[in-house]
């Protein structure tokens, strides 16, 4: 360690670490008061006598340094430089706070500190700081991620998947374990097989030492040799700060689980009284020292109050801010080159990756096995030869640590490509879909945005029995915050991720899987396609016929048939199925006055459902019938390929449910 890595224990700067960790601990005594008289709600996690962290560690990162907190995490904030106004403020749910009131206790964000907020999931900052660290080092960024978490994570697979991931990258991650010792009222011995968490990390390589959470100058030496080992090294170090919680987990513990005892026998040798003792002791502070400080502090609290109550709450028309990032101009489409390419699906989808790739130097694919295999279903073959092992990411199966990954290198500025190789696979990545990419811009008040791509393979048809059939694509289309595109021809496939990877928000694409194989025709000069409106794709004036995806060609089928029973069958492919278009499937119903909805999802709260109720409510004056429905049968897909037809969507029920509707056959 060099000598500006150690701590100077001059006057000035003993000082600034008794008053960073006093000041977090009075301003988290003002907030358990005003919980009790109900302003600040929700949980209210404090971090009484874990200060030495937040205060030993913050200071010795630079300003282009980033920071992912937990839940308990008002410490982290205050001492990273968010002001005491904005965290308080928040605690209220006002506008004037740091996430303008949408965040609260757990979710600080502050984008001018480098602050990404807290985290209401145990375990759900690894992956994004891993993403995070992976962006600053795919664009030769200096900075280090600093990644806050407790004890309790280490047992979540997200712990696991992060270390692995930075280790087998060399990810620039300091990763701070807080070990109070209670995964909230579980004692650590109570929940983990080996209660040595230094060890967890180092089994997968990465340099980890323990430290006294209760000093604060052994913490900053700790943290100040780590972050100058991971500046040097660009690879990740573990700290395991060993801690102890004053107060209750949160303001709803009774605390039953530890005696008061135990508590007690702690805070004789917590961070403050610890420190300032030994201070006084040395004479490099004096009471009036003391006195001085929290006389400043407690000015400083009293003007957070102040500020708290007298901030305006958010009007109730802005409920709707701050789901979806301002939306970019359309993309103007390229004009055809006359030339005509024959090609599948399959091939579309790698052309889109490849011009992408091609236009962008921050756009990466990341997957299980899209590299050097070539992806499951053939996509990226030979894009790793051509792009490299950086930018074509093979990745271990674990799917929320890099589905997490990309969420936090989109948030740093790059424009990850995420591949889930299979809708079902994607159920494991579900935590950070919902929780983190389709949330965050919301939490932060519109300062975090998560510009990302995922693809995944969906669909039944290819005997691949129940867990590889899924249709889920109606469960995405549910979540606010998320775009969802089900493209099924091929200048869908080709442009659409053209459009998305110019959105400033999640947008998830399902590709069916009995479509990768169609071939058509499409122009080699075919550009970027629109991503939130239907498209009639066959002109009809008796019913339509609204569907998506892999059904769009059984559907067109369909009301071919129909023409033999002499009905005109119009047929729109929502393509989008978050946001739906209203406009375009109202417009059809309003002409043919009959409809009928083909979607592979199970039929009870399906998309379906949802497209029907919204025909329901916005055009049933103009309907002559109830709106018919063709879904997937309520049984787990079978193997057998007569039981798999049958559980799916197939021609002859389309027409059987346009004739129903019609009043016909």
């Amino acid at each position: 360690m060099s000598v500006q890595d150690k701590p100077h224990l001059g006057r000035s700067h003993v000082r600034s670490l008794l008053a960073g960790m006093m000041r977090i601990r009075m301003f988290e005594d003002k907030c358990a008061e005003l919980y009790t008289q109900e302003k600040i709600r929700g949980f209210l996690h404090l971090y009484d006598g874990e200060e030495a962290i937040a205060v030993g560690v913050i200071p010795a990162l630079e300003e282009g340094d980033r920071i992912v907190a937990t839940y308990r995490e008002h410490g982290h904030a205050l001492v990273r430089g968010v002001t005491m106004n904005a965290v308080m403020a928040e605690m209220f749910g006002k506008s004037e706070g740091c996430s303008g009131g949408r965040g609260g206790s757990m979710h600080l964000y502050d984008a001018a500190a480098n602050f990404y907020g807290g985290n209401a999931i145990v375990g759900g900052g690894l992956p994004l700081a891993a993403g995070l660290a992976l962006a600053d080092r795919m664009q030769d960024e200096p900075h280090v991620t600093a990644c806050f978490f407790g004890e309790g994570a280490v047992a979540e697979g997200e712990f696991h998947e992060a270390m692995n991931l930075a280790e087998l990258w060399g990810l620039p991650v300091l990763f701070v374990c807080e070990n109070n010792g209670y995964a909230m009222g579980t004692a650590l011995g109570r929940s983990e097989s080996e209660t040595d968490i230094r060890d967890k990390a180092a089994a997968y390589g990465v340099k980890a030492e323990v430290v006294d959470g209760m000093d604060v100058v052994a913490v900053e030496a700790a943290a100040r040799r780590a972050i100058a080992d991971i500046r040097e090294s660009g690879k990740p170090v573990f700290l395991e700060c060993r801690t102890y919680r004053f107060r209750a987990h949160s303001m709803f513990d009774a605390q039953l689980y530890r005696d008061k005892a135990e508590v007690e026998q702690w805070r004789q040798r917590g961070p403050i009284v610890r420190f300032r003792n030994w201070l006084l002791e040395t004479g490099l502070i004096h009471e009036e020292d003391i006195a001085g400080i929290e006389a400043k502090i407690d000015a400083e609290i009293s003007e957070a109050v102040q500020f708290a109550e007298a901030a305006p709450w958010e009007p109730l028309a802005s409920l709707s801010n701050h789901v979806l990032g301002p939306q970019p101009d359309p993309l103007p489409p390229a004009e055809a080159d006359g030339e005509t390419q024959q090609i599948t699906y399959r091939e579309a989808v790698r052309q889109a990756i490849r011009d992408a790739m091609i236009r962008d130097k921050r756009v990466f694919l990341m997957g299980e096995d899209v590299g050097a295999y070539g992806g499951c279903y053939a996509v990226s073959m030979g894009l790793m030869e051509e792009f490299g092992e950086d930018r074509i990411r093979d990745t271990p199966l674990s799917e929320s640590g890099f589905t997490g990954a990309g969420i936090g290198a989109a948030m740093a500025g790059m424009r990850p490509i995420v591949e889930l190789m299979t809708v079902n696979f994607s159920l494991l990545a579900l935590d950070q879909i919902l929780n983190t990419a389709a949330t965050v811009r919301h939490m932060s008040g519109g300062q975090a945005g998560v510009p990302l791509v995922i693809r995944m393979a969906t669909g039944a048809g290819k005997q691949l029995a129940a867990q590889h059939s899924h249709s889920l694509e109606g469960w995405y289309a549910h979540i606010p915050g998320l775009k969802v595109l089900a493209p099924a021809s091929l200048e869908d496939a080709r442009g659409m991720l053209w459009t998305a990877l110019c959105d400033p928000d999640p947008v998830l694409i399902f590709e069916n899987v009995m479509l990768y194989n169609r071939e058509g025709g499409i122009s080699s000069g075919a550009g970027p396609v629109d991503i939130s409106n239907a498209a009639v794709r066959r002109e009809g004036t008796d019913v339509s016929l609204i569907t998506y995806g892999g059904s769009l060609f059984k559907t067109l089928e369909a009301a071919e048939e129909m023409t033999a029973l002499g009905i005109s069958a119009e047929v729109v492919d929502l393509r989008s199925l978050r946001p739906l278009d209203d406009a375009t499937i109202l417009a059809s119903v309003g002409k043919t006055r009959h409809a009928v909805i083909v979607d592979e999802g199970w039929r009870s709260g399906s998309l379906a459902a949802e497209v029907s109720a919204r025909i329901m409510e916005q055009g049933f004056w103009s309907l002559d019938a109830p709106v018919g429905r063709v879904c997937s049968a309520e049984v787990p897909i079978p193997y057998p390929k007569h039981l798999e037809d049958a559980a799916i969507p197939q021609v002859p029920a389309i027409v059987a449910a346009a004739q129903s509707v019609m009043g016909v056959g």
